[in-house]
């Protein structure tokens, strides 16, 4: 996550203006006062609070995309799409589902508990914490506050420096959707999230890059903190010998180059069969020319790196490659000055080259053969348990073989990214690529606490039996117990 990296930028990257640690204290303060007046909303006055998020994401709709496109250069229906979109249909499933959520679930209990009743009921953990990165700087971290608001909690969203101008319409648009003591937004680079970890959160949400996550685990551990980790990694795209070559290639280039492959689930190299490598290679090339044109620098759908620092972070992955024998077979071109590189294929690629060890998070893509799918399968699990596995194939038994032979966060089966998109489905990682669940119910259930509650009789205790002193009645029962229940 750049917002809590160590800033390491040249001047020339506009970040935000630093919170003062006063004004983050007593908001925290504020927020700490109002925990208890947020957990007992009831579910008619949190969807109206979810229902005043929508209203004024619509108000701002325009200046929305407008500061999209001055951070990330993103396609006006682009940001329409990956970004606002994508927060109305959270909140709106979340207004649709939220009486069902709140309510407490019935269990059963057991004979030997006989004449006690059980049930779960879902609590707000409290204040929480939304650290949310550049890539996609208005959907995260509003998607992520749906899911607090849903459970009754209040929270403080931290968003990235290098989106100065997303971060600014985010923290007006919730200063008018919100009072402070429910939501606020801190701006600031990473000494202010720094000073934010030092605070006793009943809950930390973090969306970036798993050496930051790290960080954000040690500083949670601190007061025991709950954290939910987004990460990331690479995600592997497989194509076996019985893949629609034509199809896999056209979703693979919207896949890989929407927001200009700065997409945490975006494919991050591919595997191939042998045999198809140059079928999908031509069918590529011919996708990505149909998609931005013979000169993609041109075309207005292309974005672009989000600053200078993380172009030559790319570029130096691309020159490695290059350096350990990669053949660029489209793309390659570079304009620092305006965090321009090409959409970029790569074969012959080293798998110990920088390119195929180190989440790439920009337009180039590796392009890798195999034989037979063992040695993919090889490949893929040599590496940390990515955030997203794809694997394209038209046989059952293959894409069965994979999908029990590997682990990640999520899969598509003959597609990629889509999954994230139906709320029905959880969202993370696993490991390094991530820890606890978002979105819809998922994300409802990751900001509460399911607090076990069991009613005993008003009077007497199936453990009256087994009180003290111990005696012969009570190892009776309890090898009865032991035996038959």
């Amino acid at each position: 996550m750049e917002a809590t990296a160590t800033q390491t930028a040249t001047k020339s990257i506009p970040i935000s203006p630093n919170t003062k640690l006063e004004e983050v204290v007593r908001i925290f303060n504020l927020q700490q006062r109002n925990r208890q007046k947020a957990k007992n909303a009831t579910a008619s006055e949190r969807k109206a609070k979810i229902k005043k998020l929508i209203s004024t994401i619509f108000e701002f709709r325009s200046r929305i995309e407008d500061a999209l496109y001055k951070d990330l250069r993103k396609a006006q229906v682009e940001s329409d799409f990956t970004e606002i979109y994508t927060v109305l249909t959270e909140a709106r499933f979340a207004v649709s589902h939220l009486n069902e959520w709140m309510a407490e679930v019935e269990v059963e209990t057991p004979l030997s508990m006989l004449g006690s009743s059980s049930k779960i009921i879902y609590e707000p953990k409290g204040t929480c914490l939304i650290l949310s990165p550049w890539n996609y700087p208005f959907q995260l971290p509003l998607v992520t506050l749906v899911s607090a608001l849903a459970a009754g909690n209040t929270a403080i969203i931290k968003p990235s420096e290098y989106t100065p101008h997303t971060s600014a319409i985010l923290k007006e648009l919730i200063n008018k959707a919100f009072s402070e003591e429910d939501v606020a937004v801190i701006e600031g680079d990473h000494s202010v999230s720094t000073e934010l970890l030092k605070l006793k959160w009943d809950h930390i949400h973090f969306t970036g890059s798993p050496a930051v996550g790290k960080v954000v685990m040690r500083a949670a551990a601190e007061y025991l903190t709950p954290v939910t980790l987004e990460l990331g990694g690479k995600s592997p795209a497989i194509i076996d010998e019985t893949a629609n070559i034509s199809a896999a290639a056209k979703k693979l280039t919207w896949g890989k180059w929407l927001n200009v492959g700065q997409t945490c689930i975006a494919p991050d190299y591919v595997l191939i069969q042998e045999s198809k490598k140059d079928e999908f290679i031509a069918k590529m090339k011919e996708t990505l020319t149909k998609s931005f044109g013979t000169d993609p620098h041109a075309s207005p759908d292309m974005a672009r790196i989000v600053n200078n620092k993380n172009v030559l972070r790319v570029k130096g992955l691309l020159d490695d490659a290059v350096k350990n024998g990669a053949k660029i077979e489209v793309g390659g071109e570079t304009i620092e000055e305006e965090n321009y590189i090409a959409p970029t294929i790569l074969t012959n690629v080293s798998l110990d080259s920088r390119v195929m060890q180190e989440e790439i998070f920009g337009p180039v893509l590796p392009v890798v053969t195999y034989k037979n799918i063992d040695e993919a399968m090889a490949i893929v699990n040599s590496k940390e348990k990515p955030l997203s596995l794809y694997v394209f194939s038209s046989k059952s038994k293959n894409q069965n073989y994979v999908l029990n032979n590997s682990s990640a966060g999520g899969t598509c089966i003959n597609d990629n990214i889509i999954h994230i998109t139906n709320p029905y489905l959880p969202f993370g990682g696993v490991n390094n690529s991530g820890m606890g669940k978002s979105t819809g119910h998922f994300g409802f259930k990751e900001f509460s606490n399911e607090r076990a509650v069991l009613k005993a009789l008003h009077s007497g205790s199936v453990s009256t039996p087994l009180w003290f002193p111990y005696g012969k009645t009570a190892q009776t029962i309890t090898n009865f117990l032991m035996k038959y229940l």
